[in-house]
């Protein structure tokens, strides 16, 4: 099984507003254009216990891949540092290149899942991957949407429930 994990918002946060509730890290983004500065994604750390949750999903014989929001190479290496210094486990990381949208990669990609934030501090839906991705790649991809910034501890430890996950009362 392939798994595509959006980083920025879904499984890291900055390092400053880690203690805050999700809703007012969400109003401090939504009321700054560049948020906490110039060095935001470099003092990025996880959200929650998502370096454990997706490194047992590895386990288990998930491909693990990871979306960025970054597309400048210092960052997205910036990115890759972050993830491998937080103990996630390896895993391409996929970036917008010249010319993409966040579907373009995902559609690249081809997860079996894919799991991303609402991007509420920046837009909701339209800024979203899943819901922009072909018709027909849909059919073939599970969308698993979290509340930005609330992490992905909620989420299922078998990958296997994965799949099902959200389809039954109560998730």
């Amino acid at each position: 099984m392939r798994i595509l994990v959006f980083t920025e918002g879904t499984i890291l946060t900055h390092r400053t507003p880690i203690r805050l509730p999700r809703d007012k890290v969400v109003e401090l983004v939504k009321s700054r254009k560049d948020p906490l500065g110039v060095n935001y994604f470099a003092q990025s750390v996880p959200i929650g216990n998502s370096a454990g949750k997706i490194n047992g999903w590895k386990r288990q014989g998930a491909t693990i891949l990871y979306l960025t929001s970054r597309r400048a190479s210092e960052e997205v290496q910036t990115i890759k540092s972050i993830l491998a210094e937080y103990g996630f486990p390896d895993g391409e990381l996929f970036f917008r290149k010249e010319g993409e949208e966040y579907k373009d990669v995902a559609e690249r990609a081809l997860p079996d899942v894919i799991i991303e934030d609402d991007c509420e501090s920046i837009g909701g839906e339209e800024e979203m991957t899943y819901p922009h991705i072909r018709r027909d790649l849909k059919s073939r991809i599970k969308s698993i949407v979290v509340k930005e910034f609330g992490g992905i501890d909620h989420l299922p430890e078998r990958i296997s429930d994965l799949l099902n996950y959200g389809e039954k009362s109560g998730e």
